[in-house]
């Protein structure tokens, strides 16, 4: 990972799941919790389940239905935000996280998480972690109406925060908000190494990644 240019850095932008929080929690609730508390609902196998079920995940990624527990609730006949409260114990930080986060407030950087999880499961991420203090900000896309993949959130995102793009990093797991990102000209960018403890490092492209955040703290803070 290349070394940040720190005093071209005004604001941190930062994605929460599988950038601040490990990917686990959401992957195992969506390929494997949900399937199963599903068939167990609605009376069918496991394999019915998924046949199911992954059509309309795909149909449905990357746009902000894929993220809205709403629309899941009211489309598969379950209440997502009470599934997730039976799996919460999963939801934990990426290693430094929290450290990190506090290097950048002692450096003086304005901070904001942007994520595509809906409020509701924004607020039980943090009630379990507990790092909204951290932030400028707390914005989730469903604030705007559009996902972070669509050049209309980052239009919103500046309306409504802010900043300056060509003085501003933005850290996600995700290729194609990224390259969303790049498109609207923020100049920093990074990639996630390692989003899911579980499933090892990914290939993150044309992108920089993290591998840890003891790296960036260290260059966060040096003289």
């Amino acid at each position: 990972m290349p070394r940040l240019p720190w005093s071209e850095i005004d604001t941190v932008l930062l994605d929460m799941d599988g950038t601040l929080l490990d990917l686990h929690f959401d992957n195992h609730f969506w390929m494997e919790y949900l399937p199963q508390r599903y068939a167990e609902h609605h009376g069918v196998s496991r394999e019915l389940a998924d046949a199911e079920l992954l059509p309309l995940f795909r149909d449905n990624a990357g746009q902000l239905n894929w993220y809205c527990t709403d629309f899941w609730s009211r489309e598969l006949k379950l209440s997502i935000r009470d599934l997730k409260r039976e799996v919460a114990h999963l939801i934990a930080l990426r290693p430094e996280a929290e450290r990190f986060l506090g290097a950048l407030r002692e450096a003086g950087k304005r901070v904001a998480l942007i994520t595509n999880a809906h409020r509701d499961s924004l607020s039980l991420k943090m009630e379990r972690v507990q790092l909204a203090s951290w932030f400028d900000r707390l914005i989730s896309s469903h604030d705007y109406g559009f996902p972070k993949e669509d050049q209309q959130f980052w239009h919103a995102l500046q309306a409504d925060f802010g900043f300056d793009p060509a003085r501003s990093l933005f850290i996600d797991d995700s290729l194609p908000i990224l390259r969303s990102a790049g498109r609207y000209g923020v100049a920093h960018l990074l990639a996630v190494r390692e989003p899911d403890s579980r499933k090892g490092p990914k290939d993150t492209e044309e992108f920089a990644a993290v591998d840890s955040y003891r790296t960036l703290i260290e260059g966060l803070q040096a003289p």
